[in-house]
């Protein structure tokens, strides 16, 4: 067998993946690149607020998450389906308004009830971190499609209070962030 063909077998690093799909830092999850947005859209007035001055029709990009490069506490309006593609499980913390905290794992392992898609409703703030050593290669999908002015970064202190019960977690995934992270309007919307 020729080495051309094992290499899809093969595992990839960090710096390949971010190669290979022409992934850059972001400010809010790890590393990103936008795949598409609806040439079709959605014209002033034919959605209600806050997506009144109209949107593209969906949106969808990579990210990967690694240790120092996880997904920082945000939100954005729209609703948003996170897709797991490969290497180690996500943890996300879904931050709901009537108080309460959901804590899912997008993975591989549907055995112990880890998954691979997951719905994220509008408005929802989350974060999220790696559970183990390597790297997340997701996907997330948007509808209507994502603006600049949809995104949102949580001020943690607030939530830290808010949610005490996942308090020490929220802590530890703002605090694992490296910090070379670029300013969040010069990179792409968000998952």
């Amino acid at each position: 067998m020729s080495e051309r063909a094992s290499a899809p077998t093969r595992e990839l690093d960090t710096e390949e993946i971010c190669h290979l799909l022409a992934l850059e830092p972001n400010a809010t999850c790890g590393y990103v690149r936008l795949t598409y947005t609806s040439a079709t859209s959605i014209a002033a007035g034919g959605l209600p607020t806050p997506f009144a001055e109209g949107r593209p029709l969906g949106s969808a990009l990579y990210f990967m998450v690694t240790p120092t490069a996880p997904v920082r506490l945000h939100r954005i309006r729209n609703d948003q389906l996170y897709h797991y593609y490969l290497g180690d499980p996500l943890e996300v913390f879904l931050l709901r308004g009537d108080g309460r905290a959901e804590r899912v794992v997008l993975g591989p392992d549907l055995r112990n009830g880890q998954r691979v898609q997951l719905l994220i409703p509008g408005d929802t703030f989350h974060t999220a971190r790696l559970l183990g050593d390597r790297c997340f290669l997701g996907a997330s999908t948007e509808w209507p499609g994502v603006v600049p002015a949809d995104v949102e970064i949580g001020e943690l202190d607030r939530f830290v209070k808010s949610y005490p019960a996942v308090a020490a977690e929220l802590a530890a995934i703002a605090n694992s962030v490296a910090p070379v992270v670029p300013a969040l309007a010069a990179v792409p919307a968000p998952p």
